[in-house]
C-alpha cells in the first residue's frame, strides 16, 4: 500500500508577517465585506501537527549545571589492567609494541615490566610467557610451555608470529632472594574539554500591530493564547529557539581551521564550535549499521554484537534507546518473533489477550544477558521538521544508546571527584549574569527603553554539553 501525501500546505514559518498570512475580506474571491452576509469565522487556530516542538531529550537523560569559564574540561580514567597489541620483531623472542587494547598509539609508553607473566595471541594460538626484558617498546618474551607452539622456549614461532599478537599481563613471577620491581606503573587518565557557543534569536513587531486585534484565535506551546497576533509570532520564536538550543547540543561539531566555519584552530586547539553528542560518540564511542548493513537492530545478533562491544567497556547494566519509528518496529517484530505463539497474531505483544482487549503491539523494553534496554521512540529523529526530514538514507542516524546513571569524574574546578549523570549540558552563569537562557525586551512597547517604534524580543543561551564516557554510547546508523 502506497501513501501519498498533499504537498501544497504552507506552513512554514516567514521571516515577517505578509499579506498572505492574513483573510482579505474586501476582495471577490474570498467574498468578504464585499457582499451581505456574515461569514461564518471559525476564530480557533487548528493544531493540524500536534505537539511541534522537539526539545526534552536532555532532559530525560541528561542534568544542567552552572559553567564560569569559556572551556569545560573534565577527566576519565584509563583501564586498569595492561593489555598491548604487538608485532613479531626478531628470532630472540622480541616483539614491539604497538597499541593499547583501544587502539590508541603507546609505543615506549607502556606499562610492561620484566618480571610479567603474560598471555599472547593471535587468531591461530594461544601462549603464557615471561617477560624477560624491556628496552624502550621492545620486549622480550620467553614460553611456559609448548602447547600451542612450534618450539618450547619461543613465541616467536611460525603460528604465533602470522600477525600482529595481544598480549595480556595476568601477573608475575620472581626467583627467590631476588630485588623487587625497579619501576612503577602510574595510573593515567585522558582529558577532554568542550567550548561554550553563544546562541540567540530575535523577534520584532511594530508598536503598532501589538496593539491590533486579529479574528484568529492564536494557541502554541508557550502558553499563548488570544486575538494578538504577535503572541503567536513571539511563541513561536520562543518555542523554536528553545528546540534549537537541543538540536545544537545534539549536532554541533567543532571547527576546523580550513572548514570555513567560524574561528579555527590556535596552537592545536580547537576554538570555535562545539562537540554535540552526535560527534563524541562518532569520535569516542561507538557505532553499528546492523547485520544486514540496512536497519539497525533488527534481529538479536545484533544486540548480541552491542552487549559483546560493551563487555569490553564499562558494561553497564541498563541502557536507553532512543530511536525513529522504522527501528522501533523492527524491533517489536524482533521481539515478537521469540515467542512460538507470535506467527498466528495470537499473542502478539501482550501475551494475555482477551477478545476485548486491544492488542498491544509494542515493546518498551527487554533484557538481553545482563543487560536491559529501554526503547522510546525519538521525535527529533521522525519529525519532518527536523530530522525525519533529512534525504540521507544511507548514514542517517536511526538511533542512540545511552548508558542510564551516573558516572564519577574528576572536576578540575572544585579539585574533587563527583557523580554526574553521562550527559549534562554547562551553561554560563555567575553572580551578576545568569545565560542559561536569557529573554529580554527592548523598544517603545510597555517598560519604553528607546525611541523605536517596536517591540524587540532578544534571546541569547551560551551552553556547551559535556559527553562522559562516551565509550558506552551508541549510535544505530
Amino acid at each position: 500500500m502506497a501513501i501519498s501525501s498533499a504537498n501544497g500546505i504552507d506552513a512554514a514559518p516567514r521571516k515577517q508577517a505578509l499579506n498572505s498570512n492574513y483573510i482579505d475580506f474586501t476582495s471577490a474571491a474570498t467574498e468578504g465585506w464585499a457582499q451581505q452576509y456574515l461569514p461564518d469565522l471559525m476564530a480557533q487556530e487548528a493544531e493540524i501537527y500536534g505537539k511541534r516542538t522537539i526539545a526534552g531529550f536532555l532532559n530525560q537523560v541528561g542534568a544542567e549545571e552552572a559553567s564560569t569559564s569559556d572551556r569545560v574540561i573534565w577527566s576519565e580514567q584509563g583501564r586498569l589492567h595492561l593489555g598491548y597489541t604487538m608485532t613479531y620483531k626478531d628470532s630472540n623472542n622480541v616483539y614491539t609494541v604497538i597499541n593499547d587494547m583501544d587502539g590508541n598509539t603507546v609505543g615506549a609508553d607502556h606499562g610492561i615490566r620484566v618480571g610479567d607473566m603474560v598471555i599472547m595471541s593471535n587468531a591461530s594460538a594461544t601462549a603464557k610467557g615471561y617477560v624477560s626484558a624491556v628496552s624502550s617498546d621492545d620486549v622480550t618474551v620467553l614460553a611456559y610451555a609448548d602447547d600451542h607452539m612450534v618450539s618450547a622456549d619461543a613465541l616467536n614461532s611460525t603460528v604465533v608470529a602470522a600477525g600482529n599478537t595481544r598480549l595480556l599481563v595476568i601477573g608475575s613471577e620472581f626467583e627467590k632472594g631476588t630485588d623487587g620491581r625497579s619501576a612503577a606503573n602510574a595510573p593515567k587518565f585522558t582529558s577532554y574539554s568542550n567550548k561554550h557557543i553563544i546562541m540567540k534569536d530575535y523577534y520584532e513587531v511594530s508598536g503598532s500591530d501589538v496593539s491590533q486585534i486579529g479574528w484568529v484565535e492564536v494557541a502554541g506551546e508557550e502558553g499563548q493564547n488570544g486575538f494578538l497576533w504577535y503572541l503567536k509570532a513571539e511563541g513561536d520564536t520562543r518555542a523554536r529557539f528553545t528546540d534549537y538550543l537541543e538540536m545544537t547540543m545534539l549536532e554541533a561539531e567543532t571547527a576546523h581551521a580550513d572548514a570555513g566555519a567560524i574561528g579555527g584552530t590556535d596552537g592545536g586547539a580547537l576554538q570555535d564550535g562545539t562537540q554535540g553528542l552526535f560527534q563524541a560518540i562518532t569520535t569516542r564511542g561507538h557505532q553499528t549499521t546492523g547485520v544486514t548493513g540496512v536497519n539497525a537492530a533488527t534481529d538479536l545478533a545484533e544486540f548480541d554484537a552491542i552487549l559483546a562491544e560493551f563487555d569490553k567497556q564499562g558494561a553497564i547494566e541498563e541502557n536507553m534507546m532512543f530511536v525513529n519509528r522504522a527501528t522501533s518496529l523492527a524491533m517489536d517484530d524482533m521481539l515478537a518473533s521469540m515467542n512460538s505463539y507470535g506467527a498466528g497474531g495470537t499473542s502478539y505483544g501482550v501475551f494475555d489477550n482477551e477478545e476485548d482487549m486491544a492488542l498491544n503491539l509494542g515493546f518498551s523494553g527487554f533484557r538481553r544477558g545482563s543487560y536491559d534496554f529501554y526503547k522510546t521512540d525519538f521525535k527529533y529523529l521522525n519529525d519532518k521538521g527536523a530530522r525525519g526530514g533529512l534525504n540521507d538514507t544511507v548514514n542517517n542516524i536511526r538511533g542512540v544508546v545511552i548508558p542510564a546513571g551516573v558516572s564519577s569524574v574528576y572536576d578540575e574546578q572544585l579539585g574533587k571527584n563527583l557523580k554526574r549523570p553521562f550527559l549534562h549540558v554547562r551553561y554560563r552563569s555567575s553572580s551578576t549574569d545568569d545565560r542559561k537562557l536569557k529573554t529580554w525586551v527592548t523598544g517603545s512597547v510597555g517598560a519604553k527603553t528607546s525611541g523605536k517604534d517596536t517591540m524587540e524580543v532578544h534571546y541569547l543561551s551560551e551552553r556547551c554539553l559535556v559527553t562522559q564516557g562516551a565509550n558506552n554510547f551508541m549510535l544505530m546508523n
